[in-house]
């Protein structure tokens, strides 16, 4: 938890590098909220209308809230193995996008100190 916390202290800190724990923690912890969220949402809407929708407002609020956060972590991550943070944005192309970027994303961090910063696993 004290890695999806961090990010979001981090708001939109869009400078420097990000380990691969921390991107991956966040993701991780991201994930379930957004699941939880949407279960509970779908799942109450069939019996109780409103509060199934009041989840749902709930999920787009908080998505809304961390898209910030997210690219701001997803951007450290690429500086963290070397790589430009408009890479990012190579997850538009279709099929062979997301590819490139989740190789990216699981790729090991760069020795030592790069263009971005010292190397955080160090720090």
């Amino acid at each position: 938890m004290e890695w999806y916390l961090l990010v979001l202290k981090k708001y939109a800190e869009f400078n420097g590098r990000a380990r691969r724990k921390e991107y991956w923690m966040y993701a991780l912890i991201n994930i379930l909220i957004i699941f939880v969220l949407e279960i509970a949402g779908f799942a109450l809407i069939k019996n109780v209308t409103v509060v199934g929708y009041i989840f749902l407002a709930l999920l787009g609020i908080y998505s809304l809230a961390t898209l910030i956060p997210s690219l701001a972590v997803g951007i450290r991550r690429l500086h963290d193995t070397g790589k430009s943070g408009w890479w990012i944005f190579i997850s538009l192309i279709p099929f062979v996008g997301p590819i490139i970027l989740l190789i990216f994303l699981v790729k090991d961090s760069d020795p030592g100190t790069n263009l971005y910063g010292p190397n955080p696993k160090l720090a």
